[in-house]
């Protein structure tokens, strides 16, 4: 009889303990905004009203991460857009904050949108459960906050400012993956288990732009992209002979991943491992010219080429023929000052005769360049932990457990270091690779793009934000992409042209 009213006793305590684990439903209340402003950079103030604590799952795992906060400029209506800025790094946890008069959340409010920042787990957030230290942003976790945040704001939609259709989302480096992954994986089924499991609410997490500063993105193919593009400058070449091995093994798996894409460049011409240098040639002369003719000065020394003349003289007043600049006739008179085309010294009038326009670059000199600016990354760069000692990057981090384990994550390091690649592992890497998803018809892709990767960025090789920005297009995704003109990894710049962008696309 004792024991059987023990065993009662046991099961009304873990009734109890039941009850108590009842989650709280998602809520917002709009009466709870508390009036706040800011001052711009240009003295311009900013006044808000502040949504803070905003807890975006029923089933809160991390409560220093799980919340957003939401700002509501004066003026806003059901109809404004809504600017998402996460600044997640180095796929770190990142909490919620406020908005910053210096980079895209303060120029957001500003320009009148509703801005969210959402916290999220990341690859060093813990929280203890009994004795135990649990790592509870691990991949995808950061990703599944972002995207719970989404649903949050579709299933207040009605109540929230801001037009949970137009939502924009910003971020930087591994931030700026994060956005393309929300741009990327809308609505993929693949998610639907862990986010139930969250607690994250019953919605559509598709939006409608991504601007992706200097994305740190596929990383399962990082490592072949950086040595390919970079495995022959002088810095490389100082190396051991065993580093030197992997570089040239990795390098040589590029060509066969680019041709496996299938992209194609703008005219219609497949994008291949025998054309795609000539491809990133041309990007970053296009976008090098744009600043050059914006006011940039571009040196003949990193690798550029310049025409030195215009091929002809234009008439002057209507009484020159035009002739060629070494064919100008001695008996032309020209104005008080100003010497015959092709003389040393001579002008064009109106401008610069030399260097006006970039006729070509020398990527070995360019990429060396690059290089002098900052070093580079270790061999292998990304999936690096074990292989020939090297130690483990923050990206061994992301894909480790909830132990806080490093783990390697792709096929070539698991066979250097005699370690084997998980199917946990495996979907891991999958739902962390926007690539994989577009084109996707599970997929709802957002439809609006802006990427970003600097000139002079080596945190990774310019294919990768290449090939993000070329698949889109290809498409048939509205994509605004540069190589930005002497830019290191940096994120958040030349915002008057964002968010010109972005006043076009919501209009």
């Amino acid at each position: 009889m004792k024991k059987i009213l023990l065993a009662v006793f046991a099961a009304l305590c873990i009734l109890t303990a039941q009850a108590k684990k009842t989650e709280k439903p998602l809520s917002f209340d709009v009466t709870k905004g508390v009036k706040a402003s800011f001052t711009m950079p240009n003295g311009q103030i900013v006044r808000y009203t502040a949504y803070k604590k905003l807890y975006f799952v029923t089933n809160v795992e991390d409560s220093t991460y799980q919340y957003m906060n939401i700002f509501v400029p004066e003026g806003a209506t059901q109809y404004t857009p809504i600017f998402l800025r996460t600044y997640i790094g180095g796929y770190m946890e990142s909490e919620a904050g406020g908005p910053q008069g210096g980079d895209a959340s303060g120029k957001a409010l500003a320009e009148g949108y509703v801005l969210v920042i959402p916290g999220s787990r990341g690859r060093q957030s813990t929280v203890k459960k009994g004795k135990n230290l649990v790592y509870t942003g691990r991949a995808p976790k950061a990703l599944l906050d972002l995207k719970a945040a989404i649903r949050y704001l579709r299933h207040f939609d009605s109540v929230i400012p801001g037009d949970a259709e137009k939502i924009i989302t910003d971020g930087t480096s591994a931030g700026g993956a994060m956005s393309a992954l929300m741009g990327a994986t809308g609505n993929n089924p693949l998610y639907n288990k862990y986010l139930k499991d969250m607690g994250a609410a019953n919605e559509r997490d598709d939006v409608f732009a991504s601007v992706c500063y200097c994305p740190i993105t596929d990383l399962n193919h990082a490592d072949m992209a950086y040595e390919w593009l970079y495995g022959n400058t002088d810095s490389r070449k100082s190396l051991s002979n065993t580093k030197q091995q992997l570089i040239k093994e990795l390098a040589a798996q590029f060509p066969d991943y680019i041709n496996s894409l299938g992209l194609k460049k703008n005219d219609g011409t497949s994008l291949t491992g025998e054309n795609y240098l000539d491809y990133i040639k041309q990007i970053i002369i296009k976008n090098a010219q744009e600043a050059k003719d914006a006011g940039a000065t571009i040196p003949d020394t990193i690798g550029f080429s310049f025409n030195k003349e215009a091929s002809f003289q234009a008439p002057i007043n209507g009484g020159m023929d035009m002739k060629p600049l070494n064919g100008t006739p001695k008996d032309i008179k020209l104005p008080k000052g100003m010497k015959p085309m092709g003389m040393p010294g001579g002008m064009l009038m109106g401008g610069k005769r030399v260097g006006e326009y970039i006729t070509d670059l020398d990527m070995s000199k360019y990429l060396n360049y690059v290089v002098s600016t900052q070093p580079l990354k270790g061999v292998p760069s990304f999936d690096s932990y074990g292989v020939d000692g090297a130690e483990a990057s923050g990206e061994n981090g992301e894909f480790g457990n909830n132990k806080g384990s490093d783990v390697n994550f792709t096929e070539w390091a698991t066979a250097k270091t005699s370690t084997t690649l998980s199917d946990e592992i495996k979907e891991n890497v999958y739902m962390m690779n926007p690539m994989n998803f577009i084109g996707d018809n599970q997929t709802n892709v957002a439809p609006h793009w802006y990427i970003r990767h600097g000139a002079r960025d080596r945190d990774t090789a310019f294919p990768i934000a290449i090939n993000l920005a070329t698949k889109l297009e290809n498409k048939g995704k509205d994509v605004n992409f540069k190589i930005a003109w002497n830019r290191p990894h940096s994120g958040d710049y030349a915002l008057d042209e964002l968010f010109g962008w972005i006043k076009m696309i919501v209009k």
